[in-house]
């Protein structure tokens, strides 16, 4: 995983390790913002934890924490002050690595001429991202290799992504709907940050700080970190331990591309069929999910137009519409072409799973499908067939 043009050189003149008290983070924030950064970090908003440009430490969420279940999150204040004593949330990075909605480019006719066209410029500030869990890390990885390493580099992604500066977070509070240890992409973050902070409570509240790049042990020198104990390395290695253990999900990885392209007219997928809105949820919270869709508009003078791309989803009746109609007109078509791209073909086209288990799609399905639950009932009952649809 990369994190950042340039970001992923050694170091030998500054530290890599140290520890901070609540108050250091602080002057990450004021760090980060002083060398030009945009600081993007969790904030209460709504009634839940989401990710929005942080104005100082203050706005971390302190003190809180989430529920999570099938279609169900709610929070709740902790017995603590920990500042990322919380699961993730709805948003993931991708809504500032790959917007929303955003324009590509726009064309003007100025006194009759030809039209010119402009393409977007890229953000004025590269983002500095505070509390990445490390499946998000995987999730940024994942993306990376669909807009930066294949045949066609993605220039706005590029622009967006280049330069940002990740400060993870190891969990030390999964969620109810969380499996990234089964996935091998969590709790602790391994490679692909800058920074990296486990938060500590046991024996006073602190963060031991760990540099993952020239560019983070810089900013690490900057932040009066004292050095790191051994008693300091142990505590956060069990902060990671335990909370590989207290997943709320579980899932069996090992050869789910195989089992999906045996059954892929399995009956559970009916099943699924008999519940699922098709709304679209699961792939908007989705950290890797890229799907788009490219509209031009142009306005009534006929003087201007614009190109711009929107969040799209293969849920979507019209996301697969070729002339003569959809190729996936059915919702149990649209549900296995998501599940079986995602945990399978995935592999063939990127090298990797499309899934990083954070679970947020079980979350937030408004009928509680839990994936977990889904691909295990596939595996036990691996090669039944309904012939009613084969």
């Amino acid at each position: 995983m990369n994190s950042g043009t340039g970001a992923m050189k050694d170091t030998r003149t500054a530290p890599t390790s140290g520890v901070i008290g609540p108050q250091g983070l602080e002057a990450l924030v004021r760090s980060l913002a002083g060398r030009g950064y945009r600081v993007v970090g969790p904030l209460l908003r709504d009634g839940a934890i989401v990710y929005d440009d942080l104005a100082s430490a203050d706005d971390l969420p302190a003190g809180w924490t989430e529920v999570q279940e099938a279609a169900t999150y709610r929070l709740e204040r902790r017995d603590d002050d920990a500042r990322f004593g919380y699961p993730v949330g709805p948003h993931s990075w991708k809504r500032f690595l790959l917007p929303a909605d955003v324009r590509l480019w726009q064309a003007r006719r100025r006194n009759g001429g030809p039209p010119e066209i402009v393409e977007e410029p890229p953000p004025d500030q590269p983002f500095a991202f505070i509390g990445v869990r490390s499946c998000d890390l995987h999730a940024i990885a994942v993306q990376d290799r669909v807009f930066l390493e294949g045949a066609y580099l993605d220039r706005d992604y590029a622009a967006r992504r280049g330069d940002a500066f990740l400060v993870a977070v190891n969990c030390g509070t999964p969620g109810g709907t969380c499996f990234c240890a089964s996935m091998g992409t969590g709790p602790r973050a391994e490679s692909g940050y800058d920074l990296a902070l486990t938060e500590i409570l046991e024996g006073g509240h602190r963060f031991l700080v760990e540099a993952g790049s020239e560019r983070g042990a810089e900013v690490l020198a900057e932040l009066g970190a004292r050095e790191a104990t051994g008693g300091d390395i142990e505590a956060a290695l069990r902060v990671s331990h335990e909370a590989a253990h207290r997943m709320g999900r579980r899932l069996e990885a090992d050869g789910l591309r195989d089992l999906l392209a045996r059954n892929v007219e399995h009956p559970r997928f009916t099943d699924v069929a008999d519940r699922c809105l098709t709304c679209g949820n699961c792939t908007l919270v989705c950290p890797t999910c890229f799907c788009t869709s490219v509209d031009d508009v142009n306005v009534l003078g006929g003087d201007a137009a614009e190109r711009r791309r929107r969040w799209d989803s293969c849920f979507s009746v019209g996301y697969s519409y070729i002339h003569g109609g959809s190729v996936r007109p059915s919702a149990r078509g649209r549900y296995r072409q998501w599940l079986t791209h995602k945990f399978g073909t995935w592999i063939d086209q990127f090298g990797t799973s499309g899934c990083v288990g954070c679970g947020r799609c079980i979350t937030w399905c408004p009928v509680g499908i839990d994936v977990t639950e889904e691909l295990a009932a596939i595996r036990v009952a691996d090669g039944e067939v309904d012939h009613a649809h084969a």
